[in-house]
């Protein structure tokens, strides 16, 4: 075993060897750049230590196998050089973000001529290829062209890329560093990483926007003109720097404007300012003021002299106006005054306002007939037809304007005249005349300035600050309106006291409704049983009369017949009587005559139907009545009298 190990003993040191070897081998390799490992998501720039042709002449970068930079790149992956002839500076790609935008600097080529800002991509565009690009007439300094997302092989010894995130370049010096800091610098101010995004979102501060460009490149603009025309659609909005120029597009703010949309543009070559939409609201119109535009022919006629009216797309103030709607108008190209159409109001009186037009507006001082100052608020309604509003921009420059320049001093000189022949008391009292005249004779002047007058409304006059005398006449006729008032109540406070007086009636009449027509029903009733009665009396009446007539003729026959008879009778018992008489005339000629008067009397009262003993008692105490007071009075007569007395009575009997 020993005899093994022995004869094996020369193994670790041959390893040893081999090891020492190996890293000997291998420091040699690395220092002198034979072989080079490249990592797949790295490129490799290889600079020549050496050569035979020398080093570079002209330029940064060795064209022709000269000592320095090489222009083409190597890739992952092992690589094998000469030794101790080729340095190899491993670096990243170039990423840029999905949605951002990187630029491009190159470190060398032609200078850029005086006039130009960035570097012409005309004819070589491809940043990959470092030869083509400087064989190729490439300009150094910042490029036209800009690099879209994604990653790109481009070698850092020519180009120095810039994005959002990291600057890419190869040993740059510290003015350099210095220079590409600013330049990040000025691309963050102006969003230079991000396209512009144009989008109307409701209710967000970026909507209803478009976008004012300004272009940074290329020839200026001729003298007088304050924007660059619009070149047509092949430069693709800004977006292919090299088209546009080639549209003979000019440096400087341009007349077209962008719209929502996406837009990759090269903030170097072009900055963008984001401005609101014009909207014209329902109700007006706007009349365009263009500040660039070709010199176009007076459109407005012979009979108009205040100005130009030109056609859309001129300079000076078109002749038609824009309709209500929103319009992406640049407002740096002219400018939109807004016209109302529907009627608006301006209101003499401070503090209210009936429109924007008349902020400026106050009460017109007057001054009446009789010496008093009165301020006179009042209201002016006004229209302007659509098709005159060019006409009234191009001579007043804007409706307020024309409000304090022309109708202000055209409105309080007409009231202040009409003051001025009238009393303090006239003017008030005759307010609703004077409004009327007011409108008939502002309607004319008003039509003198393209305007259409509608109707003026004019409010109570009022006292200046501290004017206390107006104030006194207002309070009496204040008085005096109260004291008419007040008879006014009275008199109809009396009409409606009568009123309620009659709706009490009336109240209580249908209340009582119900016993009232009873009653009336009561007193028909009782007037038909009258009205009966009456009848029936009459003919009641008439049936006893018939009855009495009867009667009558009935006791006169026989009254008649028994009155003969009694004379008769009268005669004999006469005779009778005178031959007793004469023959009792001895012997009892008083007793002869009481027994005579006792028989007349007892037909008497048989006739007469009298009842013998009266029913009602007459005289005062005891039995007296007057059948004894008549017996009485019979005996104290004469015999002689009573025959001679009823001998008379007799008489008419028969």
């Amino acid at each position: 075993m020993s005899n093994l190990f022995s004869s094996l003993g020369w193994l670790p040191m041959a390893l040893i060897i081999l090891v020492a070897v190996a890293i000997v081998l291998a420091v040699f390799f690395s220092a002198s750049g034979i072989i080079r490992y490249i990592p797949n998501d790295r490129i490799g720039v290889v600079e020549k230590l050496w050569s035979s042709s020398g080093s570079v002449k002209a330029g940064l970068l060795a064209l022709h196998g000269e000592a320095g930079l090489q222009p083409d790149l190597r890739r992952g992956g092992f690589h094998f050089f000469a030794p101790f002839q080729f340095r190899v500076h491993i670096h990243p790609m170039v990423s840029v973000t999905q949605g951002k935008i990187g630029y491009v600097f190159a470190r060398d080529g032609i200078d850029l001529p005086a006039g130009q800002t960035l570097a012409d991509n005309a004819k070589v565009e491809d940043f990959r290829d470092v030869r083509s690009f400087l064989e190729g007439g490439g300009q150094k300094g910042p490029q036209r062209k800009i690099l879209r997302e994604g990653t790109h092989i481009i070698n850092p010894a020519l180009f120095v890329v810039m994005t959002e995130e990291a600057t890419y370049s190869l040993s740059l010096d510290a003015k350099e560093k210095a220079y590409y800091e600013q330049m990040r610098g000025v691309l963050d101010e102006r969003s230079g990483f991000t396209p512009v995004v144009l989008k109307e979102v409701a209710g967000t501060h970026d909507s209803d926007q478009l976008a004012i460009v300004t272009v940074q490149d290329g020839p200026g603009l001729p003298k007088d003109e304050l924007l660059a025309p619009d070149v047509g659609d092949s430069h693709n909005s800004f977006q292919e720097p090299e088209k546009f120029l080639a549209a003979s597009g000019l440096r400087g703010r341009q007349e077209r404007v962008l719209v929502e949309g996406t837009y990759y543009i090269n903030r170097l070559f072009a900055t963008v300012e984001l401005i609101k939409k014009t909207i014209i609201p329902v109700g007006y119109v706007g009349v365009v003021v263009s500040y660039t535009g070709r010199k176009g022919s007076d459109l407005s006629g012979k009979e108009y002299s205040h100005g130009e009216l030109v056609e859309s797309g001129c300079r000076g103030v078109w002749r038609d106006p824009l309709m209500p709607g929103k319009y992406a108008f640049n407002t740096y190209a002219g400018k939109i005054e807004l016209v109302p159409t529907t009627n608006f109001v301006l209101m003499w009186k401070s503090g209210e306002s009936g429109s924007s037009f008349d902020n400026n507006l106050r009460e017109i001082t007057l001054i009446t007939k009789d010496a008093f100052e009165p301020q006179l608020p009042l209201s002016v309604v006004v229209h302007i037809d659509y098709r005159k509003a060019p006409m009234v921009v191009q001579r007043f420059g804007n409706v307020a304007q024309l409000v304090e320049q022309t109708l202000d001093p055209m409105v309080s000189s007409y009231f202040k005249n009409v003051s001025q022949t009238k009393t303090f008391i006239e003017l008030i009292q005759s307010r609703s005349e004077l409004q009327t005249n007011a409108s008939a004779d502002m309607k004319e002047r008003f039509q003198a300035y393209s305007l259409e007058f509608q109707e003026v409304l004019i409010g109570t006059p009022k006292p200046q600050p501290g004017d206390t005398k107006i104030e006194n006449i207002m309070a009496q006729l204040r008085d005096r309106q109260i004291a008419r008032e007040q008879v006014e109540t009275f008199a109809q406070k009396q009409i409606a006291a009568d009123k309620e007086r009659e709706l009490n009636e009336a109240e209580q009449r249908a209340a009582k409704q119900k016993e009232l027509t009873g009653s009336l029903v009561d007193i028909s009733i009782k007037e038909n049983q009258g009205s009966a009665n009456v009848k029936a009396a009459e003919k009641k009446r008439q049936e006893i009369e018939a009855l009495a007539h009867a009667e009558k003729f009935k006791q006169e026959m026989e009254g008649s017949g028994r009155a003969s008879a009694i004379k008769s009778v009268g005669e004999a018992e006469a005779s009778a009587i005178k031959a007793k008489s004469e023959a009792l005339q001895g012997e009892g000629a008083d007793k002869q005559l009481m027994q005579t008067v006792m028989l007349r009397l007892a037909e008497a009262f048989e006739t007469s139907k009298v009842p013998l003993v009266p029913q009602i008692q007459m005289g005062g105490g005891g039995d007296t009545n007057a059948f004894n007071t008549l017996l009485s009075l019979m005996g104290s007569l004469k015999a002689g009298e009573l025959a001679q007395t009823l001998k008379h009575d007799e008489t008419p009997r028969a």
